[in-house]
């Protein structure tokens, strides 16, 4: 079985980082476009919170000794084809990795309204992780 703890750890870190940005009701569309520390600690938050998904399921891999992913978005197949994710789901965790490279890679370019619509609307997918891995993780202790 994968380490508890650790896992435990790193999903306890993901929901500081969600809350954290749950918690910043005041940084609007208006104030995200004009000021550069709200949209740094937003685009920095979601980088932390999806480096922490990642570090879940590389964990998650390495563990069972599954098979090598090619990409993080090929992690989330990987994690697809052991039953952790559901295949419904596999496209948000998938969308979740791209985004996460378009954050460290192209982030002098990134594009303001998608980063603020996931900060808006798709924090959830942060919570469906955590329920499916530990979901997982009950089922198969």
């Amino acid at each position: 079985m994968v380490d508890k703890e650790l896992v435990s750890r790193k999903l306890s870190r993901l929901r500081v980082y969600v809350d954290e940005l749950r918690m910043a009701q005041d940084i609007n569309w208006e104030k995200y476009r004009s000021d550069v520390r709200s949209r740094a600690f937003v685009e920095r938050y979601i980088h932390l919170a999806i480096e922490e998904v990642i570090d879940v399921a590389n964990h998650f891999v390495a563990f069972h000794h599954w098979r090598e992913p090619t990409s993080f978005r090929d992690l989330f197949a990987v994690m697809r084809e052991h039953d952790v994710i559901p295949e419904n789901h596999l496209p948000t965790f998938q969308r979740m990795a791209s985004f996460r490279n378009m954050l460290v890679h192209r982030y002098e370019s990134n594009d303001d309204e998608v980063v603020f619509g996931i900060f808006k609307k798709r924090l959830g997918d942060f919570d469906l992780f955590i329920r499916v891995v530990t979901d997982w993780i009950a089922e198969h202790s």
